[in-house]
């Protein structure tokens, strides 16, 4: 006589990949990797710019941000990783509120939202270059828009002599003007840039 066969074991589950590991993972297969940027690849860039903001102590949806801020592209950066008729795509990878700043970095109109960040003009709306609406980001995704420019356009600075020979003195400019919205460790990362002081 055969044995009953017991109660069916309970199905292991595969552990839930970190947030990080996983945006990354998306942007490789959006080809990330595959896209030249000063000092490497879009992905080391992604990396570096993650790592930045991890050791200003950033916390953990702001660095993933800064992993996934060209997602979308930016003002200052044409590729796009991922069209925006697929946000909530990347919503179900990265989360909704890493998403939302993402989206907030790659629409901002440079021309109009960093008067408003450095309080050197503007009417305090920021320009989506996407839709084309204002809209006033509270003083946490300001500062937070603000730190992830800092850590992008360093990064940048820190691989290309040249970039930062070209720009140093207007990102100088841009950094002195963001610094009530930077923390201690974003704005003595400056450093970098020629003319900088304490």
């Amino acid at each position: 006589m055969a044995a009953e066969p017991g109660p069916e074991p309970e199905p292991q589950s595969e552990p839930e990949p970190h947030p990080d590991r996983a945006a990354r993972q998306f942007l490789y297969d959006l080809g990330a990797g595959a896209i030249h940027r000063p000092g490497g690849t879009l992905l080391a860039h992604l990396d570096r710019v993650r790592q930045r903001l991890a050791d200003w102590d950033a916390r953990p949806a702001l660095r993933r941000a800064g992993l996934c801020h060209a997602l979308y592209g930016t003002d200052g950066f044409a590729p796009v990783l991922l069209p925006l008729d697929r946000r909530e795509r990347a919503r179900a990878v990265i989360g909704p509120e890493v998403e939302s700043l993402v989206y907030l970095y790659a629409s901002c109109d440079r021309k109009t939202g960093y008067p408003v960040l450095t309080g050197r003009g503007g009417d305090g709306l920021f320009r989506d270059r996407f839709t084309g609406r204002a809209c006033a980001p509270t003083r946490r995704r300001q500062a937070d828009f603000a730190e992830l420019t800092v850590a992008n356009e360093l990064d940048i600075a820190s691989v290309d002599s040249e970039f930062r020979a070209q720009h140093g003195p207007g990102l100088l400019e841009l950094f002195t003007g963001l610094r009530p919205l930077l923390t201690p460790a974003a704005w003595e990362a400056c450093a970098i840039l020629p003319g900088w002081t304490y």
